[in-house]
């Protein structure tokens, strides 16, 4: 890491709102007085001043020629840490489709909070993520709440039936970042390999959750002691290893780019780390939920718990960690599925899984690095740099002067405790309320524009 110089020529002026802008909103033009910026892209660990205009970083410690600094607004940052944007590669915002449960609306307002600035969205929305018009509609309601940019991911499979292959080809011409069947099986082998020989063609990432629906079926909890305790049906992690061994072999074959989507246990991270040992072009996510909660949380029965895949054993919890902090596991991902109340409020294996994670992301993984699991490089890395080089956002998750201006101030000694007041999404599913977290967004940017700010706090629509 490159260590602190001096500030540069921080100016000390008060802060002001130039002529013509409604404070923080209208304004994409900016100084950002004396932040620590980091970013492992670039090995940046310096105090200094950031210059925005246009959407864009045009400075790093010395004012640039021709900057209308009588335009900007300032912000003095002393003391907290500017980071590039979050780019969150698997989120559920619930529209269109299931617009009682949250929308594109309300989810990239909580997403902001967080310091996250893009949002990859599978496709198993309704109707299905499977053409342009569709993915057209995501934007559009993306750029209507003006908040966190949303990224389509498009569908594998028409319908996500696992019977004939989407136009995988114009669904990423028209935008789309990756290709998935979320977490709809593709049963049939040989339609898997035609489509991963395909997506090889044209150099589309494939995103893959592997689970087996048979080994799987009618589960809801990791398949172990507690599961058998509690009288519950279990899933085993052959549910996992099974398919993504089947799919390894056909990667082998095909030369297919495949990232592997929220891995769960310790044995699938050994497939990963020998898949990549052998030259593979696999990659693979684990959500921040996955690396601090373990089966022994579903002993209450409490349907904020129940997920999949399944939380499961505190070896598998730290078998994950030590694949992130390793490398073998690139990105963290939130796996954010927001639901109303009533969806979490049945007997166990009847509730609905997924929680609301957009919130806790950021602090969970900078927990880990209070706790010596991770270094603050490689926890950035995971959410910021890694993200964006495989999905192919070439101009986001780093710090340089051209880049996009998505960026996430953070207060590294801001204690808080996650509860109904702090929470922004609508979807109130979270197993770590009541959790005391350190580090919390101040301020987010969004191709220049500050979208965030908890000092003025913004309404969704």
């Amino acid at each position: 890491m490159i260590q602190n110089p001096p500030n540069l020529g921080i100016d000390l002026d008060p802060v002001r709102h130039p002529e013509g802008c409604r404070p923080g909103i209208d304004c994409d033009t900016w100084i950002i007085h004396g932040a620590r910026v980091l970013d492992p892209s670039h090995n940046l660990d310096i105090t200094t001043d950031v210059y925005l205009a246009d959407g864009r970083i045009v400075g790093l410690g010395t004012e640039p020629a021709h900057f209308n600094k009588a335009q900007a607004e300032h912000v003095h940052a002393q003391g907290q840490w500017l980071i590039a944007g979050i780019i969150d590669t698997w989120a559920r915002l619930r529209e269109p489709g299931l617009e009682h449960k949250a929308t594109i609306a309300t989810e990239t307002l909580a997403a902001v909070s967080g310091g996250i600035t893009t949002l990859c969205m599978p496709p198993d929305t309704d109707p299905v993520l499977d053409s342009i018009a569709v993915a057209r509609f995501i934007k559009r309601r993306a750029q209507l709440a003006g908040r966190a940019r949303v990224a389509a991911i498009g569908a594998l499979t028409q319908g996500l039936k696992g019977e004939l292959l989407a136009e995988m080809a114009e669904l990423t011409e028209g935008g789309c970042v990756a290709i998935s069947n979320a977490h709809y099986p593709v049963r049939d082998l040989r339609l898997l390999r035609r489509a991963l020989e395909y997506a090889a063609t044209f150099d589309i990432l494939v995103v893959i959750q592997p689970q087996d629906p048979s080994l799987a079926k009618r589960g809801c909890a990791h398949e172990g002691v507690i599961a058998t305790r509690l009288g519950l049906p279990g899933i085993p992690v052959s549910a996992e290893t099974a398919p993504l061994a089947q799919l390894l072999a056909i990667m082998a074959e095909t030369g297919a780019r495949v990232h592997i989507n929220n891995l769960s246990s310790r044995a699938g991270v050994r497939l990963i780390e020998q898949a990549k040992a052998d030259g593979l072009p696999i990659t693979a996510s684990v959500s921040a939920h996955h690396l601090w909660l373990s089966e022994m949380d579903t002993d209450a029965l409490c349907g904020n718990t129940h997920v999949q895949p399944p939380l499961r054993s505190l070896r598998d919890r730290d078998a994950l960690r030590q694949g992130l902090a390793a490398g073998t596991i690139d990105c963290v991902i939130s796996d954010h599925q927001p639901h109303e109340m009533d969806a979490k409020l049945a007997p166990f294996p009847e509730t609905e899984p997924g929680i609301s994670g957009l919130e806790t992301l950021l602090p969970l993984v900078l927990k880990l690095v209070d706790d010596g699991v991770l270094t603050l490089e490689r926890a950035l890395d995971a959410l910021t740099r890694r993200p964006a080089h495989l999905f192919g956002f070439t101009d986001s998750g780093q710090i340089a002067i051209g880049a996009r201006a998505d960026l996430a101030l953070i207060n590294p000694d801001a204690y808080w405790v996650l509860d109904n007041t702090t929470l922004l999404s609508a979807g109130r599913d979270t197993p770590f309320f009541g959790w005391d977290f350190r580090h919390q967004t101040t301020m987010t940017w969004v191709n220049g524009k500050r979208v965030f700010s908890r000092s003025e706090p913004l309404s969704a629509p």
